[in-house]
């Protein structure tokens, strides 16, 4: 799985954190939230930590949910030409 790339955050003096991915908004953080992601962006692997934050990471059951029977395409029952 490749790592996540392209996020960057921008930290305002009123406390508000914006969070892009390729120059995109991805989430605003306010508040309590923004000041414990500042400390955990800080502390570890920025990218990751950003792909966390904004729910933009996969989580590596993508094949096993796929095949699970409620995302399976339903097939149509046949018709026994009877009433």
């Amino acid at each position: 799985m490749p790592r996540p790339h392209g996020f960057a955050y921008e930290a305002h003096l009123n406390g508000t954190v914006r969070i892009t991915h390729h120059n995109h908004p991805a989430t605003t953080l306010n508040g309590d939230r923004a000041a414990r992601f500042l400390t955990e962006v800080t502390a570890g692997d920025p990218q990751l930590v950003m792909a966390r934050w904004t729910g933009d990471y996969k989580r590596g059951n993508e094949r096993t949910a796929r095949n699970h029977l409620r995302n399976r395409r339903r097939q149509p029952l046949p018709h026994s030409g009877r009433r």
